[in-house]
C-alpha cells in the first residue's frame, strides 16, 4: 500500500513539475516574441510565435494580437506561393483565436477579419465574388453587433452589386442589403457621434480633456469620418441601380405581401423619398400605411413632406427623443428648405441639427454653400458682394478638415488686398443684408 502511495505521489509531483516547466517555456517564449515584436524585428519573432501556437495555444491572447502582425509583416514582404501560404496561415490563426479565445474574439470581428484578407487576395485564393460575399454574409448573420470594421461593410455591399449586376442577385437582394448596411453604417455613426459629443460638450463647457480623453476625441472623430465616407461609397455603388423606374414596380409587387411589415415599409419609404421618387403615388401609399400600423417621427415627417403642413414637421420634432435621429431629420428638413430656396429656414435647421450633434460638419458646409450662392443678391456693392465669401469662408472653416478646400475656394472669390487697400476698410466690419442678416470682418492688411 504504502509502495503505491509512494508511485502515487511521484507521478503528481513529476506531472506538476512537467506543468511548471511547461508554463516557465510558455512564459519565456511569450517574453522573447513580445520583445522581438516591439522592437518590428518579426523575422526573430516568427519561431517563437509558430511555437507558442502550436505548444501554448491557450497560454496568452497576446500570442494572436502579435501574430496578426507578424504574419502581415510576411505578406507584405513575400509574393508568389510562399505569400499565398501566409495569407492562408493568417486566415487559420484568425480560426484558432476564436477557438481559444471565443469570450474575446467576436465572430463578427474575426471573420470578417478573415473575409477581408480572402478578399484582398481573391485571385491568388482562386475565390469568386460569390465566395467572399458569403464569407462577409456568414459574419454578419453570425454577429452583427461586432462586424464593426467600416471598410469591410463597404466591400460586403461592393460585392452584392457586382453580385447584382451579374445576374445572381435579384432588386430586392440589392436594396435589402443597401438597407441592412446603411443601418449598419447608421448605428456605427451614432455610438462614435455619441462619445464625440460627449467630449465636444465638456471641452465646451470649459473643462480640458485629459490626455486620453484627447486619444479617445482623436479616436471618435476619425471614426466618424470613416463611417461617412462608407456610407458615401456606398450610396455611389448603388448609383442608378436605385431609381423610382426600378423601385416603384418593385414595391408594387410586394406591396400587399408587406402593409403589415413595419420594416419592409419604413425601409421602402426612406428609399423612395432619397431616390426622389416621392411625388409618385406608391410613396403616399407606403406613407399613409406605415402611419397607420406604426407611426412615429419618421412618419410624421413623410406626411408633411406630402403635405406640407408646418403641424406635421413640428409633430415629428416632438416625436423623436433620440439626439442622433433627431438631428438627421433636422438636417434632411434643411436640405428640403434649402432645395426650394428657403435658405433662411434652412440655416435655422442646419443649426438645430448642430445643436444636436455637434460632431457633424455637414450643416456648416451647407449654410456656407447658401451664403455662397446669395453672394450676388445679398450685398448692395460689389466689394460687399464679394465680401460674402468670407462669411462662406468662416462657416466652411468651422467644419474643420473637411472644409478646407472650401475654405480655399471661397477666400478666392473675395476682396483682394489691393481692393481692401483701395477701399480703405481693413478690419471694419460689413453688414450682410437679405436672408444672411449676418456682419462680417474686412481682413486687415
Amino acid at each position: 500500500m504504502k509502495t503505491k502511495i509512494t508511485l502515487l505521489i511521484a507521478l503528481f509531483l513529476g506531472l506538476s513539475v512537467g506543468f511548471a516547466q511547461n508554463e516557465q517555456e510558455c512564459m519565456t517564449k511569450l517574453s522573447l516574441m513580445t520583445e522581438a515584436s516591439k522592437a518590428k524585428n518579426y523575422e526573430a519573432a516568427y519561431p517563437y510565435f509558430m511555437e507558442l501556437r502550436k505548444d501554448c495555444p491557450k497560454y496568452n491572447k497576446a500570442i494572436y494580437v502579435y501574430g496578426e502582425k507578424i504574419l502581415n509583416h510576411y505578406i507584405k514582404k513575400s509574393t508568389g506561393a510562399e505569400k499565398l501560404g501566409y495569407v492562408n496561415d493568417l486566415i487559420l490563426m484568425f480560426d484558432e483565436r476564436m477557438a481559444n479565445f471565443a469570450s474575446i474574439s467576436p465572430v463578427g470581428e474575426y471573420q470578417s477579419e478573415q473575409c477581408q484578407l480572402k478578399y484582398d487576395n481573391k485571385e491568388a485564393l482562386g475565390l469568386t465574388d460569390q465566395d467572399v460575399f458569403d464569407c462577409f454574409d456568414a459574419a454578419y448573420k453570425a454577429d452583427k453587433d461586432s462586424f464593426k470594421s467600416a471598410k469591410s461593410l463597404y466591400v460586403y455591399f461592393k460585392l452584392m452589386v457586382s453580385l447584382y449586376d451579374s445576374g445572381n442577385k435579384t432588386a430586392q437582394d440589392l436594396f435589402d442589403k443597401y438597407d441592412d448596411v446603411a443601418e449598419k453604417i447608421e448605428e456605427e455613426t451614432a455610438f462614435n457621434a455619441k462619445k464625440l459629443n460627449e467630449l465636444i460638450n465638456k471641452e465646451d463647457s470649459g473643462v480640458a480633456l485629459t490626455k486620453k480623453e484627447g486619444q479617445y476625441k482623436t479616436y471618435y472623430s476619425a471614426m466618424v469620418d470613416a463611417f461617412d465616407n462608407v456610407q458615401l461609397g456606398v450610396d455611389k455603388e448603388l448609383g442608378d441601380r436605385a431609381n423610382c423606374e426600378n423601385l416603384i414596380p418593385l414595391y408594387q409587387k410586394n406591396y400587399e405581401a408587406n402593409k403589415t411589415n413595419a420594416v419592409w415599409l419604413q425601409r421602402a419609404m426612406n428609399k423612395l423619398y432619397e431616390k426622389g421618387c416621392k411625388e409618385d403615388p406608391m410613396f403616399v401609399t407606403i406613407v399613409k400605411q406605415k402611419n397607420t400600423i406604426q407611426p412615429d417621427a419618421s412618419t410624421s415627417y413623410y406626411l408633411y413632406v406630402i403635405t406640407g403642413e408646418q403641424k406635421y414637421l413640428d409633430q415629428t420634432m416632438d416625436l423623436e427623443t433620440d439626439p442622433f435621429k433627431k438631428a438627421k431629420l433636422y438636417y434632411k428638413a434643411a436640405s428640403d428648405f434649402k432645395k426650394s430656396g428657403s435658405y433662411g429656414k434652412a440655416r435655422q435647421y442646419y443649426q438645430e441639427s448642430l445643436n444636436l450633434n455637434p460632431s457633424n460638419k455637414n450643416p456648416h458646409l451647407q449654410i456656407a454653400s447658401m451664403y455662397a450662392s446669395s453672394a450676388n443678391s445679398c450685398g448692395d456693392t460689389n466689394f460687399n458682394k464679394r465680401a460674402v465669401f468670407w462669411l462662406a469662408a468662416n462657416e466652411a472653416a468651422k467644419a474643420g478638415g473637411a472644409g478646407s478646400k472650401y475654405v480655399e475656394s471661397y477666400n478666392a472669390k473675395a476682396p483682394t488686398k489691393s481692393e481692401i487697400f483701395a477701399e480703405g476698410n481693413a478690419g471694419q466690419s460689413i453688414k450682410i443684408g437679405c436672408w444672411i442678416g449676418r456682419s462680417v470682418t474686412v481682413p486687415n492688411l
